[in-house]
Order: C-alpha cells, then structure tokens, then sequence
C-alpha cells in the first residue's frame, strides 16, 4: 500500500468515519466568500474535504470544483453541490486543465501532503494568469506549541508537517507564488467554537480565543496567506 493509499484510508475510516451528508458551513467562511468571490468565478479547493468552504463560494455564485484523497469526503460534496466538479485523488497531480480557475484555496491541508512544493505548483498550472491563491497553514511558532501544550491536530495519525512562516514562504516561493498579505485566523472568535467541547471547558476556550486575538501573527496557531503567481519565478 502506497503512502497516499495509507493517508486515503485513515481519512475515509477514521476522520470521515461519522461524517452526514449534511455540511456546516461556518459565519467564518461566509465573510472570507464575501470578500473574495464573486459571482461566476471558478473557484477550486485543494484538499476539499467534505466541501465547507466551497459551499460558502457556491452561495455567492462561484462554480465550485474540489480535489480530496478521500472518495467518502468527495461523496458529500457531489451530493451537496451536484453541479460542481468533484474528483479523488492527491494533490501533487491534480486532473484539471491549466489555466482554468480564478481562485485556487487550500484551507488547513498542505501540512498533510507528501510533496507540499509539487502541490503549490500544480495549484499554479491550473489557475488563471491573474487568479488568487488562499492558502492557509499551521506555523510551528505558535506559542503554545512552542511551549509544549499542544502537540498537533487529529490528523497527526496519518501525518502532519508543520513549518514555520519563514518556511512556509519558501514553498510558496518554490512552488512559483508570491506573497501579498497574511492574517491571523479567528475563526475561534465565535460562540459555537467556544462552546464546541461543552460548557465545562468553555471558559478556557474563551481565553485562548482572547488570546489568538491578542498575540501577534508569530504566535498564531494558523495563518491565512493571499498569494499571487510569481511571474518572475524560474523553475
């Protein structure tokens, strides 16, 4: 069984053993849709999973297509947004012509591909001349982590690579984009993830989500990156 096989199966027994068909989608991912697509553009995610953030563009008139390891997380999309594009399979070799989309997104998943830099420049061969990248990664300068309180996601079981911002751009710089603007990511900043694990330990997620708030980008968890392509870039 090859590594991907390995990674496809832990996705569809484990992280997706429980999923519904029905999909949340989140205030978090409605506003970032409301500032970054438009109606009628080509919008494909990368590492999709069962298709959150593509519905959130869908609802503002994108053509949504997505790309996931797992055929179970592909399922819920087709089933939700029949009329996008939907396929299995990894994202160092994606199935889609070039030149095509007007955003490319990857929310939470370079972390977990074998060949992250393979990966950036697939995204770059099928997006338009002039589209927009959405990349958001995990930075091993989050300060709980460096103080050894967190150790990783979930995911950790099937695999997790967490990176500094420093190393970070250098993928992105590798795979052919640059840098335009990063942010912090707050989707913590909300009642339902506070209170996602319970009213016992709500009053310790509100801190953290205090703290997220409060620290500088450095310190983040997770950081939200908006990327041009890299005319200049020399493979």
């Amino acid at each position: 069984m090859s590594e991907h096989d390995e990674i496809r199966s832990f996705y569809d027994t484990v992280y997706y053993r429980d999923a519904g068909t029905r999909i949340y989608v989140s205030g978090h991912l409605r506003r970032m849709a409301e500032k970054y697509v438009q109606a009628g553009d080509q919008v494909l995610d990368i590492a999709c999973g069962t298709g959150n953030w593509l519905m959130a563009a869908s609802e503002r008139g994108a053509i949504p297509a997505g790309i996931d390891l797992s055929p179970k997380a592909i399922g819920i999309c087709r089933h939700n947004m029949p009329a996008g594009e939907f396929v299995s399979g990894p994202a160092e070799s994606l199935p889609f012509a070039d030149n095509s989309y007007d955003l490319v997104t990857c929310l939470g998943s370079l972390e977990h591909f074998l060949d992250p830099v393979a990966a950036v420049r697939e995204m770059v061969r099928v997006a338009k001349d002039d589209a927009a990248f959405i990349i958001l990664v995990p930075n091993s300068g989050f300060l709980t982590r460096r103080l050894g309180l967190y150790r990783g996601t979930y995911q950790t079981a099937a695999r997790e690579e967490v990176r500094s911002l420093d190393e970070w751009q250098q993928i992105f710089t590798a795979g052919g984009l640059r840098i335009l603007r990063r942010w912090k990511d707050l989707h913590v900043l909300s009642w339902s993830w506070i209170n996602q694990a319970g009213w016992p330990r709500a009053p310790v997620r509100a801190l953290q989500a205090v703290a997220l708030a409060s620290w500088p980008l450095s310190w983040q968890y997770q950081v939200y990156h908006l990327l041009e392509q890299n005319t200049g870039h020399q493979e």
